[in-house]
């Protein structure tokens, strides 16, 4: 008897897998790789900086023109050390260094709320070195509690 090879009938219907070769081929397209996050330390610096200019824009009338710069890091560093703001006023512009206030100010609390009243309080500083004043003539109202 001889072997013959048969021919799949054209009625023969091949059954496609339902798994692949680890059984993972049916998953659905909503499993995805993770996302990213939605906002990153440099957004929440960004958003902290831009608020306590706002404020004190609208506080001082010095201020109106001033614009508000984030750098990542300065330059060169001078004889006090690595500096966390420069000031401009020939050309009417305070730079904030994001990395120095983040990494090198002291934190009593390492809080979300902590963080921010650090980068509000550099842009107060650098604001009033801008004005010839003290940080805390520039928002008198905002820290009475009495």
């Amino acid at each position: 008897m001889a072997w013959r090879r048969t021919r799949m009938s054209e009625r023969a219907v091949r059954r496609v897998p339902r798994h692949g070769r680890h059984g993972r081929e049916g998953r659905s397209p909503v499993v995805r790789p993770p996302l990213p996050p939605l906002d990153t330390r440099v957004d929440r610096f960004d958003i902290a900086v831009g608020a306590a200019a706002e404020f004190l824009r609208s506080a001082w009338d010095d201020l109106r023109d001033v614009r508000f710069e984030v750098a990542d890091m300065p330059a060169a560093t001078d004889g006090d050390g690595i500096p966390r703001w420069t000031v401009l006023r020939d050309a009417k512009r305070i730079i904030l260094y994001r990395l120095p206030i983040e990494r090198l100010s002291h934190l009593h609390r390492n809080d979300e709320l902590h963080r921010r009243m650090m980068i509000e309080s550099a842009v107060f500083r650098a604001a009033a070195e801008y004005l010839d004043r003290d940080p805390w003539d520039l928002g008198p109202e905002r820290f009475r509690f009495f």
